[in-house]
Parts: structure tokens; C-alpha cells; sequence
């Protein structure tokens, strides 16, 4: 029995490619003082890691990098933390494998 060495998540994201598209960003974090219970969970959730505290306590997004999982839209679905939608065509992610 072979045993396959392990491989880390970013591992993984380092092979796919995102092309920005600069000023229109798929992803907006509504204006907030403090973060909601919905927002902190990004934190942890997002497999790409593209959420982010900053130094005034807010969470931020990064789309550069986002692989468009939908976990966001899941987790903030009622609370309209986020404005979500898809990258205009030839933009966004490109998966290497798959």
C-alpha cells in the first residue's frame, strides 16, 4: 500500500490562474462599523482565503484568487452582507485541473 504524501489546500489554488478584471469586482462587502456573525465566518470559510480583517476591525475581500465556490453566497444569503455575481465572460477563475 503506497501512502501519498499530503498536500495543502493552497497548494492546490497555486495552480489555478484568475484574470482581474480591474474595477469590477464580482464581489462587494456591504459598508459596515462592525462585522456581522455571517462576515467573521469568511473568515475561517472561504477555501481561498480571499476575506481579510483589516486594521479598523472590517472584513474585506480580495477577489484576486477567488475560485467562485459559492461559499460566500451560502453563508450570507440572508443577511446581505455581499453583493455576489458572476465575473463578466473571460474573467475570473481558471481551473488547472478540472
Amino acid at each position: 500500500m503506497s501512502i501519498e504524501p499530503s498536500v495543502r489546500v493552497e497548494d492546490k489554488l497555486f495552480y489555478n490562474r484568475y484574470l482581474v478584471d480591474t474595477g469590477r469586482a464580482h464581489i462587494k462587502v456591504r459598508p459596515h462599523t462592525t462585522p456581522s456573525p455571517e462576515l467573521l465566518t469568511m473568515l475561517k470559510a472561504c477555501p481561498a482565503r480571499c476575506y481579510e480583517l483589516n486594521d479598523k476591525g472590517q472584513v474585506e475581500i480580495s477577489v484576486d484568487g477567488c475560485i467562485e465556490c459559492g461559499t460566500c453566497r451560502v453563508i450570507c444569503e440572508g443577511s446581505g452582507d455581499i453583493e455576489w455575481s458572476y465575473p463578466r465572460g473571460g474573467y475570473g477563475v481558471l481551473f488547472k485541473f478540472g
